[in-house]
């Protein structure tokens, strides 16, 4: 008896938005969870529908929540949150300019994600309620010949990593991307993210790595990174802060409260456009037995 492995097409439901150019994919469709990392890792990629990141959507579990966001590495993300906020309140009749609130369950935290959605024009705002860090703090490292100043912000299953720059050079790039990868390796944590800044101008490069689909990618907006920019800024002022951070695909609005020697609030704000909606296909491989 042989084995032969037959690649087969399968159809995947998603809806795609950009969120600060973040280009995400939400999957509509229903998937088992070890289905996830092969759909995401073939329909992210430059010959599907291409993006920077896939999220499931799924029935809740929490009463309150009107759906749960899974992102396909089990991590969080609010660029993501955003995303599924706004297609939701899409199908609403709401009246312009008023704010619509949605609840959700995502991954990579036991909270209910709070979001408040907008229509202006043909696009959408979105602010988001995300969750606070379990721990800050700044920590120097010898890392490739070279003493480096960290701000390191943790949450349940995802550690952020601020790295102050003075410029987005190639060689600070590939240092970036070195300890990224040594991190996921090191760390067992869902997400690693790398958060190039410059104080001088509020301008932010995010590299995201998930370790569990070995996907390394320098975003043009990220939502959770942002938030950490304004948590870190907060904790090191020692005072709340408001501040717009410039990213590749625009900037986004982060507003860190500050009290009692902790952070006790951390809201983000961007733009979210509806871009493509439809199905897509995937190949799979099934394995059959032929008589020899």
């Amino acid at each position: 008896m042989k084995h032969i492995a037959i690649a087969t097409k399968r159809e995947i439901e998603f809806v795609k938005l950009s969120p600060t150019q973040n280009m995400t994919i939400l999957v509509k469709s229903d998937h088992p969870a070890h289905e996830q990392k092969l759909i995401a890792s073939q329909v992210m990629s430059y010959a599907n529908v291409h993006a920077e990141q896939v999220g499931f959507i799924q029935k809740p579990s929490l009463r309150q929540a009107e759906a749960c966001l899974r992102m396909a590495g089990g991590e969080f993300c609010g660029n993501a949150c955003m995303a599924l906020a706004v297609y939701l309140a899409s199908g609403r009749r709401h009246s312009p300019q008023d704010w619509t609130e949605v609840k959700l369950e995502a991954s990579g935290t036991e909270r209910l994600i709070v979001c408040q959605v907008k229509r202006e024009g043909n696009d959408y705002s979105c602010q988001v309620a995300m969750p606070l860090p379990g721990s800050i703090e700044r920590r120097r490292i010898h890392y490739e010949g070279e003493e480096l100043e960290l701000g390191i912000i943790r949450y349940e299953q995802c550690i952020h990593i601020v790295l102050e720059v003075d410029a987005f050079s190639q060689t600070v790039k590939e240092k970036a991307q070195s300890l990224a990868k040594l991190l996921g390796i090191t760390l067992g944590a869902n997400l690693i993210a790398i958060l190039l800044f410059r104080p001088d101008t509020a301008e932010l490069a995010p590299l995201i790595y998930v370790p569990a689909l070995d996907s390394l990618i320098w975003e043009r907006g990220c939502g959770s990174g942002t938030a950490s920019i304004g948590a870190y800024f907060a904790w090191t002022a020692k005072q709340s802060v408001s501040l717009p951070v410039k990213q590749p695909g625009g900037a986004i609005l982060v507003t860190a409260q500050f009290d009692d020697a902790a952070v006790t609030g951390l809201t983000i704000e961007g733009k979210v456009d509806i871009v493509a909606e439809g199905r897509a296909f995937i190949k799979s491989h099934t394995e059959q037995e032929w008589l020899a």
